[in-house]
């Protein structure tokens, strides 16, 4: 999905959230060129360092872009200071990259560091704000009526997988934009998982 086209593909949900142990992070796969959908595969989260994961909203390649430059810099400041980097400081970076560049995107940074778990909610100007529970893209109006009712911060890790597919599931049937399948990954502070399809559709059916 690099060709000069892929800069109109746009259309998407995600959802990220913090739980008592962790992050959950989802999406479903379809990009759009209008009313046509031009990929029903299109990976929009993505893990930019061992524990930190990212979703992405927007135009695709723009998208692609801002994760390389990001996992680029992580790696970058893992090699000179021997250290990570904190989920606070990736937001902050992830901002600047966007107010240097006109790139239409939207995206959730979620992870967990030495503070905890975070989740923070950045748009196309650069601005950045931390959340205990967020959604974007153009279902989420959808996602957001699972999640306000459902949501609580004290959420177990395995609760907020199945309420995540609860929200995805919800903007796939009233979103034409989203659809097709799922991305689901969670964060804990040993690891951050990236489920299969097939590990996802053992959670759809708990929730069916």
């Amino acid at each position: 999905m690099n060709s000069e086209s892929d800069k109109n593909m746009k259309g998407t949900t995600t959802v990220g959230f913090t739980c008592k142990d962790g992050v959950v992070l989802a999406t479903e796969t379809r990009a759009t060129m209008g009313n046509l959908v031009a990929n029903k595969g299109a990976d929009k989260l993505f893990q930019i360092d061992d524990k930190i994961g990212a979703t992405i909203a927007g135009t695709v390649s723009h998208a692609q872009s801002l994760m390389d430059v990001i996992k680029a810099q992580i790696a970058l400041y893992k090699l000179r200071n021997e250290k990570d980097m904190s989920i606070d400081a990736v937001a902050v970076l992830t901002s600047n990259i966007l107010k240097s560049a006109p790139l239409a995107v939207q995206t959730i940074i979620g992870g967990v560091d030495k503070d905890g778990a975070k989740v923070y909610s950045l748009d196309p100007s650069g601005s950045y704000m931390p959340d205990d529970c967020v959604s974007t893209g153009s279902g989420s109006i959808f996602a957001y009526g699972v999640l306000e009712d459902r949501y609580k911060p004290n959420l177990s890790i395995e609760e907020g997988k199945e309420l995540a597919v609860r929200a995805i599931t919800a903007a796939m049937e009233r979103d034409v934009f989203s659809g097709n399948s799922y991305r689901l990954a969670t964060i804990t502070k040993d690891e951050m998982k990236i489920y299969t399809k097939e590990e996802i559709e053992e959670i759809k059916k708990n929730i069916d």
